[in-house]
């Protein structure tokens, strides 16, 4: 968990967010001028701390055959994912498939997650869009839910320039007072966050760190040499886990955690703890069954998984649809190797 104190604090705008652990690890931010920062506290000194440290499941929304949202499904994937230790839920992101949800739809599956976690964990909303008032007025109400954080990914189809990318942020940052983590997966949206555009947007106080999906380790490491220390990094590719924390990562956004989270959880701690040889052994470990997760495209396999494992149903939302026979039977032999079924 990142602690600096308010007199080590770089970066220059005058509004920053401070948090207090809750529960079992979720952080409540709230809003203070540099000023009260840096006022003494009867207390103590206030702090600014990571969203979470660890593994957060990226998890999948449940359908019910009609289409419609199995809600209590859901919460049993919740209730489960938090009893196996993970350490922050995304909910509506792309294993989510927000893509397919209406907004009304998106805003009541991360209010139904906010109040099922109950503070026990931090919930991070999937937000973003290629249309920046459509956006702003989604992360505006996706605050109002309560979650903890929105996880933005970058415009897709009709793309942008990086600034433009600068100048979307900058309004969806301003509509907002919550953390916000960056999505940058270029294979899924056709743009790619250069790292000098996320060091200029880690200026901004309530864009806090990135997801990296680029899959291009120099590319983090860039990110970290650029970016303040208190400017948190989570991979956004299972196989990439240990290499990013290695340059100083603070975990994983992950869709392997929706069948493995205990495993998944205790990878990153492993290594955050100095227990590299372990950490290294469960990535390994993983590879197979991240592999077979990642046969088609991502959430078709992991849904056929969570169905094998006999905790979701196979239901999905065109234009996604049941996976290949070959892929289950993969997924049979992956998910046995790794001790699961």
């Amino acid at each position: 968990m990142t602690v600096r104190q308010p007199e080590e604090l770089s970066r220059s705008d005058s509004q920053f967010y401070s948090g207090t652990q809750s529960g079992q690890g979720v952080i409540i931010y709230r809003k203070y001028s540099l000023t009260t920062l840096q006022a003494p506290a009867a207390a103590g000194k206030e702090v600014i701390m990571s969203i979470f440290e660890g593994a957060g499941v990226a998890i999948v929304t449940p359908f019910k055959e009609d289409g419609s949202i199995d809600f209590d499904n859901y919460g049993e994937l919740i209730e489960w994912q938090i009893a196996e230790g993970t350490d922050a839920i995304i909910s509506c992101g792309t294993t989510g498939e927000a893509a397919t949800m209406t907004d009304e739809e998106q805003i009541a599956v991360v209010k139904y997650c906010v109040d099922k976690v109950a503070k026990r964990v931090p919930v991070i909303a999937g937000a973003g869009s290629n249309d920046t008032a459509h956006g702003v007025n989604l992360s505006i109400e996706l605050e109002k839910t309560g979650a903890d954080a929105l996880l933005h990914v970058t415009p897709y189809y009709n793309k942008c320039t990086q600034k433009g990318y600068i100048e979307h942020m900058k309004a969806m940052s301003d509509a907002v007072d919550i953390p916000i983590i960056l999505y940058s997966v270029k294979g899924r949206t056709g743009f790619n966050i250069q790292p000098a555009t996320v060091a200029k947007l880690a200026e901004i106080p309530n864009i806090v760190a990135i997801k990296e999906a680029s899959g291009d380790i120099r590319q983090c490491e860039e990110i970290r040499r650029l970016c303040p220390d208190d400017f948190d990094i989570y991979s956004g590719d299972d196989d990439m886990v240990v290499p990013l924390l290695s340059i100083g990562g603070k975990g994983v956004i992950s869709v392997m955690s929706n069948v493995a989270p205990k495993e998944t959880s205790q990878m990153v701690h492993k290594y955050l703890d100095g227990d590299l040889q372990g950490a290294v052994e469960l990535q390994l470990k993983g590879l197979p069954l991240i592999r077979a997760l990642f046969a088609e495209v991502n959430p078709i396999p992991v849904k056929a998984a969570l169905a094998l494992m006999g905790k979701s149903g196979m239901n999905y939302r065109l234009p996604l649809c049941p996976p290949e026979d070959a892929t289950i039977e993969l997924l049979k032999k992956e998910l046995t190797a790794y001790g699961i079924l």
